[in-house]
């Protein structure tokens, strides 16, 4: 159990991520995958890792990274780091840029279990060679098997953050923690983490940094660095994708336009007019009188927002989305209890 002590400079600056990190996605998707209870959770993804890993270059680049990595619980931290969070190359150059004293002590720390080989030595060494071997491997794996599933990925966060948000809105700082997953409690003002290591850490005093992930694994992930936000990554549901509006049920129930844009308020866990708009690629009168209709039968509910008008679905239009669709619809989540995750960490 790791005791957070979070004092008011943290508590006052408890945010979320702007995106997610398409390195730090990667790796921990990387080991996550590896066991197949947990690969339950995301099938799409399960298979598409099985099958894009058994040839060509993915094979290999697989093998580096399995054997490179710990299989299972905490990795060193530089592989998952604060910068970089705009693009695959950037995230990379960030591991690039690591001090070779710290990737040092992180690698031999996870490597606790794990066979000393000449590749994992040079590896711990920082040898440049071996760093671009990794990055490489990296960014092979990535290009294989998440960034057919990226926009997802990324409607997904957005739709978690969205939900943890209002709550954040209507409960507080308090109700906010509760719902964030079974491993997290809040025993003011202390947070209680259930992750791959133990002890007590002291806030940094500028703040905390809240990460939804689908591909987080099974327990919740902390990145601590003196000048920095503490980050914390916790596991999220993955929403399954909405039905296709043209072709099912609900295309013929409300009109191919007005179900695509019930849809998209579904996937991306709520939208202004003119976002929606371009997400469904109708005009900006088209959008509003479409959200009107949704709203007047109870399907939609709208709120303001300065200038703008913010549309999300409710829980009507969700019933309506699942009772259409064989599978649930990509909106908010009950808390990760409830959401298909093991009440049991492993």
């Amino acid at each position: 159990m790791l005791r957070l002590h979070l004092g008011s400079a943290d508590l006052c600056r408890v945010r979320f991520g702007a995106r997610l990190h398409p390195v730090g996605t990667a790796l921990l998707a990387g080991q996550w995958l590896r066991d197949p209870t947990v690969a339950m959770m995301a099938p799409a993804l399960a298979e598409r890792a099985a099958a894009v890993e058994s040839t060509g270059t993915a094979q290999a680049a697989t093998a580096i990274l399995r054997h490179l990595l710990p299989a299972r619980g905490r990795l060193p931290d530089f592989v998952t780091p604060f910068d970089g969070v705009e693009s695959l190359t950037a995230g990379l150059e960030a591991i690039q840029a690591t001090p070779a004293r710290r990737v040092r002590d992180e690698v031999v720390a996870s490597y606790g279990d794990v066979a000393a080989t000449p590749l994992r030595r040079r590896f711990a060494a920082a040898d440049p060679e071996v760093l671009d071997l990794f990055g490489g491997a990296v960014r092979t794996w990535f290009d294989a098997v998440l960034a057919p599933h990226w926009s997802e990925l990324v409607s997904a966060y957005r739709q978690q953050v969205t939900c943890a948000s209002r709550q954040l809105a209507q409960h507080g700082l308090a109700g906010l923690f509760a719902g964030l997953h079974p491993a997290i409690r809040w025993r003011e003002p202390v947070l209680e983490i259930q992750t791959w290591w133990d002890g007590d850490l002291p806030g940094t005093g500028h703040g905390l940094l809240l990460l939804p992930s689908p591909l987080a694994g099974p327990r919740p992930r902390v990145l601590a660095e003196p000048g920095r936000p503490i980050l914390l990554v916790y596991p999220s549901a993955m929403p399954a994708r909405p039905a296709t509006a043209d072709r099912d049920a609900l295309g013929r129930l409300l009109g191919v336009t007005r179900a695509l844009v019930l849809c998209r308020l579904a996937a991306e866990g709520g939208l202004t007019t003119t976002v929606l708009s371009r997400a469904v690629g109708i005009s900006l009168s088209s959008a509003s009188e479409h959200a009107s209709a949704l709203r007047a039968t109870g399907l939609v509910v709208s709120e303001r927002e300065g200038g703008a008008v913010r549309h999300h679905l409710t829980t009507l239009g969700a019933n309506l989305l699942r009772g259409l669709s064989d599978d649930p619809p990509a909106t908010c989540p009950p808390p990760c209890r409830s959401a298909g995750w093991p009440s049991g960490l492993p």
